[in-house]
């Protein structure tokens, strides 16, 4: 716990700066070096053994996601986000059936392989949108980030200190009702304060924490997704970049789910 405690002491500086200061190329450059990382690190949870071909399919994502930079076209930004939603919510069918693509097959692994890209693309997609159009610069990216960050760290506490009732035993077992209902009721507070902070103001203030709390919930979905995919490859973190938290996918899970659906309704709110 000490090393989880230092750890996210170092980084969330980082994260701010990252978000607050950084001109744009240097920012996207950033993130999609995060976002390379972490599709590595998928690679190896989709039961990828070889290196060159993970290299490959990085590669291809890596690709994927200069082309969307460099590209003019609005609608395909969009196309990815929207498809990025449709895919989280085909994955809560998924969380129910907990042994499917369980076994390792090429088929199997193609379809997690396939899962991660839809849940890494979109994700980049979308905070690339949040950060490019924003009145005043980069806050509502960071309002998006500490949103899931501060959801997270509420359903950690409530849990540890309400928590009964598993949310998902057989998937991620510390994980529970109270916490998920403390993360919801806290994300709402988030929402509502920094959203009157940036000036949001009566009926769309009220929408913007609906948007809150469904980024928030697609976030819990995120981090059981990325649960279930590490149990079926035997792996208890995606890697171990960030002492006492993980790799990428372990500390970003979360955000990869609710970032699609917050570009999304924030840009439904004229945001």
């Amino acid at each position: 716990m000490k090393q989880r405690i230092i750890t996210a002491l170092l980084l969330a500086p980082l994260g701010i700066a990252l978000m607050l200061f950084v001109p744009t190329p240097a920012f996207v450059g950033s993130i999609g070096l995060i976002c390379g990382i972490g599709m590595w690190e998928w690679t190896r949870m989709s039961g990828m053994r070889s290196r060159p071909w993970r290299a490959v399919a990085v590669a291809i994502g890596v690709g994927a996601m200069l082309a969307l930079y460099f590209t003019s076209s609005i609608t395909l930004w969009w196309a990815f986000i929207i498809l990025g939603c449709i895919a989280w919510i085909a994955m809560i069918f998924w969380l129910k059936n907990f042994s499917f693509a369980a076994s390792p097959t090429r088929e199997h692994t193609a379809l997690k392989l396939a899962a991660g890209m839809l849940a890494i693309l979109p994700a980049f997609a979308g905070l690339m949108r949040i950060h490019q159009t924003q009145a005043i610069p980069h806050t509502w990216a960071l309002y998006a980030m500490f949103m899931v960050w501060s959801a997270d760290s509420i359903a950690y506490f409530a849990g540890s200190r309400w928590g009964r009732t598993k949310l998902a035993p057989n998937i991620s077992p510390g994980k529970t009702r109270e916490g998920l209902y403390g993360a919801l009721i806290g994300s709402a507070v988030f929402a509502a304060i920094g959203g009157w902070l940036l000036d949001v103001r009566g009926v769309t203030l009220v929408l913007l924490v609906l948007v809150a709390l469904i980024s928030v919930a697609f976030s819990v979905v995120g981090d059981l997704f990325e649960s279930l995919i590490k149990r079926h490859a035997g792996v208890k973190d995606s890697g171990n970049l960030f002492p006492g938290h993980g790799g990428v996918c372990d500390r970003l899970d979360g955000v990869f789910a609710a970032l699609p659906f917050f570009a999304l309704g924030k840009a439904l709110l004229g945001l």
